[in-house]
């Protein structure tokens, strides 16, 4: 399922700062799972995607969607979620912020819904749907109107 369009708690979008801290959060969280050599046996050589971050609108929190690009997502989110401490620290030290947000992880599932809409669209049953035309005239002008005279008034 498709995650909502975000928004903050009082229903207003997010904020430029938000925007701004989240984009550089998901840089930096990027680079740090590149290099990064874990102790934990399911991230080690795992390539994780980091899609999106959203700061809360008091910057404390974030939520880092991610998308393992092998295997299955949930024990990589859940050891995410364990390296917590030490993938803060590694923000802390690559972002320049008073306080750094205490992240949590959440598997992307954006993806595997327009997969899903590809799938659909592709399937007889819709394409049957895209290869019927409107029926038009053609020869019927699309700015002429029937039963107007669109001769030119200097030749009458």
């Amino acid at each position: 399922m498709a995650r909502p369009a975000q928004k903050a708690r009082n229903g207003k979008a997010p904020s430029q700062r938000q925007l701004r801290v989240g984009e550089e959060i998901r840089h930096a969280l990027s680079e740090i799972l590149v290099r990064a050599e874990f102790r934990d046996p399911e991230l080690v050589g795992r390539v994780i995607t980091v899609t999106e971050v959203r700061a809360s609108p008091d910057l404390r929190n974030a939520t880092a969607f991610v998308l393992p690009l092998e295997g299955e997502y949930e024990p990589i989110v859940e050891a995410l979620q364990r390296a917590t401490a030490y993938l803060r620290g590694q923000l802390a030290r690559t972002v320049k912020l008073k306080y750094m947000p205490a992240l949590h992880f959440i598997h992307d599932e954006s993806f595997d819904e327009a997969s899903r809409i590809d799938h659909l669209i592709a399937s007889p049953h819709v394409a049957q749907d895209l290869a019927k035309e409107p029926d038009q005239d053609p020869e019927v002008e699309p700015d002429a109107t029937p039963g107007a005279d669109n001769s030119d008034p200097d030749t009458a």
